[in-house]
């Protein structure tokens, strides 16, 4: 029974950190590549670990110059994530998307490039134009910042974040144990730099669960893909509801979605005989009591969904595709249906083993037809903006209004994002990971 248990846990945590393209370990690089006139005054280096324990980079430290002193370590110090803010009951899909058609919907993306002026300025460029960027990030959606050399590492990223008044929070799953920092001390995750996913192209999602979504997110890149590749992908979730066809869209409204995380195929249980039942439903029991509750997320473990009977998956709670903004009450679409699909996955390049392969039902668990998911295919690509990022870019979205993705790449690539609460959310402290988490991150590494 501790073997079973054992195994089925690590499985389980190997499914998710697949699944949700944990952010895992990346190449070994050296970062700071600064301008020339940066470079003659750099202040010191720092050496960050990822999370691979023989792998390391060190990053280049900006001047002092407007920086006022070394930040303080918020290592263990973030808020929660804060909970969804549902509120999708009662749409008149087909008037609210009249509505855009006849109203129009302004473009997403705001992007500034820095001159020497902005880099010059350091922190106070920010503050100043901390009103502008803050507006269009909350009326639109995005906001590229390129070419600034202050956050070409954790610490002036994070000098960044604050000076736009971006309040920090933990990643939605922090609690699994499965996101790891770059740099504990800023608050700032690696992305999905891990050269096992480098072919894995990652579609459209929000950062989010039933349970918790983080309000805002910034991501940042430092150092593009060395070969090629890796670029970042947003869409905006109100084009995307607008051009969605009004009848598939709220035949999936009416019905709602559930997304299962994972698949944990338990066939050695047919050689138990009469204890085959018995065994099944204790290490179903084992999942949902002592794993599952680490990521906090609302789900049910169910064998046989997709019809392979001793399969048991993970899966959420029923959810509505689409959501009214909580802030602008605009409706979105708000569903990772794009990314967590299998028909879609299986169409495109991934290396997520079996175990860890997503799939997406309607809340009844019957399955979306194709052609439903074909047309939530065209309708996403139609909408995607490809961000191409170089060291020091920064792109900052409404985690709710805009899906965001990545593409593949070769070479070694390095990229961090941070997560941001709106700031009027209840402050709740993050529960400690735990013994068992950081037993399960080792087996996954």
């Amino acid at each position: 029974l501790i073997m079973g248990f054992l195994k089925v846990a690590g499985i389980f945590a190997l499914a998710w950190a697949s699944s949700a393209d944990a952010f895992l370990a990346s190449p070994k690089l050296a970062l700071g590549r600064a301008s020339p006139a940066v470079s003659s005054s750099l202040r010191s280096a720092q050496t960050y670990k990822t999370s691979s324990s023989s792998l390391q980079m060190t990053i280049a430290m900006p001047p002092p110059t407007n920086m006022g002193g070394p930040l303080p370590s918020i290592e263990g110090m973030l808020p929660d994530c804060p909970a969804t803010k549902w509120d999708a009951e009662n749409l008149d899909i087909a008037a609210e998307q009249a509505k855009y058609r006849k109203e129009g919907i302004a473009e997403c993306i705001m992007e500034v490039v820095a001159d020497d002026a902005a880099n010059a300025k350091g922190v106070q460029y920010f503050e100043e134009n901390r009103e502008k960027f803050r507006a269009h990030l909350d009326a639109n959606g995005a906001v590229v910042l390129r070419n600034f050399d202050l956050s070409k590492n954790p610490e002036g990223f994070r000098r960044v974040c604050e000076a736009l008044d971006l309040k920090q929070c933990l990643d939605p799953i922090h609690s699994s144990g499965l996101r790891s920092f770059l740099s504990a001390k800023d608050g700032v995750y690696e992305e999905v730099n891990k050269q096992s996913l480098a072919k894995h192209y990652i579609g459209l999602h929000n950062e989010a669960t039933f349970c918790k979504t983080a309000a805002y997110g910034a991501f940042v890149c430092f150092s593009p893909a060395s070969k090629s590749g890796g670029e970042f992908f947003i869409a905006d979730g109100a084009k995307i509801f607008r051009d969605m066809d009004t009848e598939i869209l709220k035949e999936i409204y009416d019905k709602k979605v559930r997304i299962s995380v994972s698949n944990l195929d338990l066939d050695f249980l047919n050689g138990l005989g009469p204890l085959k039942e018995p065994m099944a439903q204790f290490l179903k029991g084992v999942v949902a009591s002592t794993v599952a509750p680490k990521f906090e997320m609302d789900l049910d473990m169910i064998f046989g969904a997709d019809g392979k009977e001793m399969r048991l998956q993970a899966i959420e709670h029923p959810q509505s595709p689409v959501n009214r903004h909580p802030v602008n009450g605009m409706p979105l679409w708000f569903c990772n249906v794009h990314n967590h699909a299998r028909y879609l996955r299986d169409r495109r390049p991934c290396s997520v083993p079996e175990v860890g392969m997503t799939d997406v039902y309607y809340g009844d668990l019957s399955y979306l037809p194709a052609k439903h998911l074909e047309h939530i295919n065209e309708v996403s690509n139609k909408h995607i903006e490809t961000i191409a990022m170089k060291e020091g870019d920064v792109l900052l979205i409404d985690n709710y209004r805009v899906l965001h993705g990545r593409d593949v790449f070769e070479g070694d690539r390095l990229h961090a994002v941070s997560w941001f609460r709106k700031g009027d959310e209840e402050d709740t402290s993050a529960k400690d990971v735990g013994a068992l988490n950081s037993v399960i991150n080792k087996f996954i590494n």
